[in-house]
C-alpha cells in the first residue's frame, strides 16, 4: 500500500503523476455536506479535508431554488429543520423563506471555521478505486464559475453551440483515502417532456422553477405552468400580484396533491415572531423541549398513517376527510372534482399550506387537467382527453375538449430526476465495477443503511438510497448518517484500520428487506405515482421504519456486517480487547468457582479477587507476547 497521512499534501512534485492528496473528499456543499464538515471539526477535531461543489454558492437546494415564495415547506417547522450541534433560536418565520435557511447554512459554515474547506465551481465527475494504494483516484471537473449552477441539459445545449472550452475550464486528478458523497437528489431539474412537440417554435421563455430567470419579465404576460407539486404551491399564488402581475395564469394538474393546513406556532405565528428569538435564546431547555416533542409528534405520524396497520388505515381515513372538508371550504366549487384526490394521503409528497388555495378565486387564474399536447409561437393546445379524473369515468363534469391558450412564458415546475442516485457522478469500485451498473444487476438503487455498497470502500453515501422520511425532518436523517459514518471514519484516521468493505450478504439483505417492507406502505399501497418510485415499482427513496429506529442503528453499527482490513496497530489493538474479554469472562468463571467450592465468607472475598486479578494480569501479558509475536510474523 501506499503511505498516505493524515495531512493534505502534493505528492511527486512536477513529475507527470503528480497529485493533491486529501485524507477526506466530501461531494457536496449542501446541508449534508455541510453537516459532515462540521462533525468532522466538531467530533473527531480534524480539519484535514475539502468539500467540492458543482454550484457557484454553498447550500445545495436552497442555493439553488429561488423562485418566489420559496420556504420551509416540509411538516415540520424550522426549529426541527436545523442541526442540532447548531440551532438557530432566532428564525423570523416558524416557516422561514428561503434566503433566510442560506444565512443560516452561511453562518453555520462561518461558526465551524468550515468557509475556506469549501471549493466551489468544481464538478467531482469521476472516482475509481485504485487496488494497490488502497485509495480512490478523484476526477474534478474546473467550471466556468456559474455554470454549475445550470442543468445537465443546460450546459450541454451550450456545448453544442460554444463548445466545451465555455464550460469546462479543465480537470484535475486528486487522491483521497475516503469519500463521503453528500450529492442531494433534488438538484437536476427534469426537462421538457419528449413526447410534447413544437417546443423548438416557441417564440416566449421557457424554464424550469428550480433555474429561475431573475430577469423574466412576466408583466401583463400569459403564464403556462407545468405541475402542480410543492414547488409551484409556493410560486404560483405571487404570479398574479406584485411584482409579476401576470395577466393570466394556467396551471396545468396531473393529478390533485393532498394539501394539508400548515402547523401553526403556539399562541399565533405573530407573537412566535415577536417573542419566540428572546424566549428560546435565553432558555435553550425550552427549545430543546420543542425540537423532542416535535420529533416525537413526527414518530406518532408514522405509526398513525404511513403503514398498512388498522390503526394507519383508520388514520390516513380520518385525515382525507378532514383534508377534503377543508379543500371544499377553501377552493371555488368549479375545482372540487379535480382537487378531490382518488388515492390514499401520503403516498406521495404532500403540500402543506394553503396559499396554493387562495389564488383560486382570482379571476385571471385557471387549473386545468387536459394534457399539454403540442405548443406554438405563441400559444399551447391542450387535450383532447384529461389526466385526472380518470377519461372513462362518465358521470364526470371536468371537460376532456381541446383547448387552445395563449402563451408568453411557460415555466416547468415538473419535479426533478430523483432516481438517478449520484448521477452524473460516476463512481468505479473494485475490479473497475460501476455503482450504478451494480444497482441495475440487483434491481435498483440501493446501499446497505443506505450509505455503503459492497465492492466500494471507504465509500460513504450520505443520505443514500431508502434513506427519505415522509414524516419527519430530513436534517436529523441527515444527522444520522454522518454520525454513522464517522464511527467508521475515526477508525481510518487513528491509523486502526486501512479499508472498510460492507459484506455482499449483508448489503443484499438489507436492501430485501428494505424492498419487502416497503410492500406494506402505503408508498406502495396508495394507488399512486410518484417520484418515490421509479418505473419498474422499485422505490429507492423511501425508509419504511420510524427515525428513532434508524437512529439507534446508526448509533451502534453491526460491525459483522462488514470486511475490515486492519493496520498493524488496528490488529494489535483487537487482539488485546479480545484477550481482555477472554480474561476477563475466565477470571469471572474462576473467581465464582473458588468461591463456591471453599465456602469463602464475603470477608475474604476481596483476598480472592486480588488473587484472580493477579493471575489474570499475568495470563493477560503472556497473551500479549504471543500476539505481539503473531502479528509481526503476519504483517
Amino acid at each position: 500500500m501506499e503511505e498516505s497521512t493524515n495531512h493534505i499534501h502534493v505528492k511527486n512534485g512536477y513529475d507527470e503523476g503528480s497529485y493533491t492528496y486529501y485524507p477526506i473528499v466530501v461531494i457536496g456543499a449542501g446541508e449534508t455536506g455541510i453537516a459532515m464538515g462540521c462533525r468532522l471539526k466538531e467530533a473527531l477535531g480534524f480539519d484535514q479535508f475539502r468539500i467540492f461543489d458543482r454550484q457557484a454558492g454553498l447550500g445545495g437546494t436552497w442555493w439553488i431554488n429561488r423562485y418566489p415564495g420559496v420556504a420551509c415547506d416540509v411538516y415540520v417547522p424550522a426549529i426541527f429543520y436545523s442541526f442540532s450541534f447548531s440551532p438557530n433560536h432566532k428564525w423570523t418565520n416558524f416557516h422561514p423563506p428561503g434566503p433566510e435557511i442560506i444565512k443560516y447554512l452561511h453562518n453555520v459554515c462561518q461558526k465551524y471555521g468550515i468557509v475556506d474547506k469549501i471549493q466551489l465551481n468544481t464538478d467531482v465527475s469521476e472516482a475509481r478505486w485504485l487496488e494497490e494504494e488502497e485509495m480512490w483516484e478523484v476526477t474534478l471537473t474546473h467550471m466556468m464559475p456559474g455554470t454549475g449552477d445550470w442543468s445537465e441539459k443546460e450546459r450541454q445545449q451550450h456545448i453544442a453551440s460554444h463548445g466545451a472550452q465555455s464550460i469546462y475550464l479543465g480537470q484535475e486528478k486528486i487522491r483521497a483515502k475516503i469519500i463521503a458523497s453528500a450529492a442531494g437528489g433534488l438538484v437536476e431539474p427534469r426537462g421538457w417532456p419528449d413526447t410534447i412537440p413544437g417546443i423548438e417554435g416557441f417564440e416566449g421563455e421557457v424554464f424550469h422553477s428550480a433555474r429561475w430567470k431573475s430577469d423574466a419579465d412576466l408583466n401583463g404576460k400569459d403564464v403556462i405552468v407545468v405541475g402542480t407539486g410543492c414547488s409551484a404551491a409556493q410560486f404560483v399564488p405571487r404570479l398574479t400580484k406584485e411584482p409579476y402581475n401576470a395577466k393570466s395564469v394556467t396551471q396545468l394538474m396531473r393529478s390533485p396533491p393532498w394539501v394539508v393546513p400548515r402547523v401553526q406556532p403556539f399562541f399565533g405565528p405573530k407573537m412566535w415572531q415577536k417573542y419566540s428569538p428572546t424566549v428560546l435564546s435565553n432558555v435553550p431547555a425550552v427549545a430543546r423541549t420543542l425540537r423532542t416533542l416535535m420529533f416525537l409528534a413526527a414518530e406518532v405520524d408514522f405509526y398513525k398513517l404511513f403503514l398498512n396497520t388498522p390503526y394507519s388505515i383508520k388514520g390516513r381515513k380520518d385525515l382525507e376527510e378532514r383534508l377534503i372538508k377543508h379543500m371544499k371550504e377553501k377552493v371555488p366549487e368549479r375545482y372540487h372534482e379535480i382537487l378531490t384526490p382518488d388515492y390514499g394521503v401520503c403516498c406521495k409528497r404532500r403540500i402543506f399550506g394553503s396559499e396554493w388555495f387562495s389564488v383560486m378565486h382570482e379571476p385571471n387564474y385557471s387549473l386545468i387537467t387536459q394534457p399539454l399536447t403540442s405548443v406554438q409561437p405563441r400559444g399551447v393546445t391542450l387535450g383532447p382527453g384529461r389526466t385526472f379524473p380518470d377519461p372513462e369515468k362518465t358521470d364526470s363534469n371536468v371537460s376532456t375538449d381541446e383547448i387552445k391558450l395563449p402563451a408568453d412564458t411557460i415555466i416547468l415546475a415538473n419535479g426533478f430526476d430523483v432516481t438517478t442516485w449520484l448521477h452524473p457522478l460516476k463512481v468505479l469500485g473494485k475490479e473497475g465495477k460501476l455503482m450504478q451498473d451494480v444497482w441495475d444487476e440487483r434491481g435498483g438503487p440501493q446501499a446497505y443503511m443506505g450509505a455503503a455498497m459492497d465492492g466500494f470502500p471507504n465509500f460513504f453515501i450520505l443520505f443514500g438510497p431508502n434513506t427519505a422520511t415522509g414524516h419527519s425532518s430530513v436534517i436529523l436523517a441527515s444527522e444520522n448518517m454522518v454520525n454513522y459514518s464517522l464511527h467508521f471514519i475515526k477508525q481510518i484516521l487513528n491509523g486502526d484500520v486501512k479499508t472498510f468493505d460492507v459484506k455482499k450478504e449483508a448489503e443484499v439483505a438489507w436492501t430485501s428487506d428494505i424492498q419487502e417492507e416497503l410492500k406494506d406502505t402505503v408508498w406502495q399501497t396508495g394507488g399512486c405515482q410518484s417520484w418515490y418510485k421509479m418505473g419498474n415499482g422499485w422505490n429507492a427513496t423511501a425508509y419504511p421504519r420510524s427515525q428513532i429506529e434508524y437512529s439507534i442503528r446508526c448509533m451502534f453499527p453491526k460491525w459483522n456486517d462488514w470486511n475490515i482490513s486492519y493496520t498493524k496497530k488496528g490488529l494489535f489493538k483487537e487482539r488485546m480487547k479480545s484477550a481482555l474479554k477472554y480474561v476477563v469472562l475466565a477470571g469471572l468463571i474462576v473467581g465464582s468457582y473458588r468461591i463456591r467450592k471453599t465456602g469463602t465468607s464475603f470477608g475474604q472475598v476481596p483476598d480472592v479477587v486480588r488473587q484472580i486479578v493477579r493471575s489474570g494480569f499475568l495470563s493477560f501479558l503472556d497473551i500479549v507476547q504471543r500476539s505481539v509475536g503473531v502479528v509481526q510474523q503476519n504483517v
